[in-house]
């Protein structure tokens, strides 16, 4: 997979997202974004332990090390 798409994937989901209440730790914020992206991509960013992705799920929590590296690409395409 090609590093760039994997990097402006995890950015779109980043900057589409949202933060919300997490509703298996209750007092916890979790940052949600929808997953309309091919799943090869969103599959290799669970992998690499950016997002956590729910198995019938229509979006996706993007764990801290996926928010970190998203603003940085932040930085890096806008």
């Amino acid at each position: 997979m090609d590093e760039k798409i994997k990097e402006l994937n995890l950015l779109l989901l980043y900057l589409a997202g949202w933060e919300e209440d997490s509703t298996k730790d209750p007092g916890k914020k979790v940052y949600r974004s929808w997953k309309g992206y091919l799943f090869e991509v969103l599959n290799e960013l669970q992998d690499d332990e950016m997002i956590y992705q729910f198995k019938n799920g229509k979006s996706v929590i993007l764990l801290d090390e996926g928010i970190k590296k998203a603003e940085k690409l932040k930085e890096k395409y806008l």
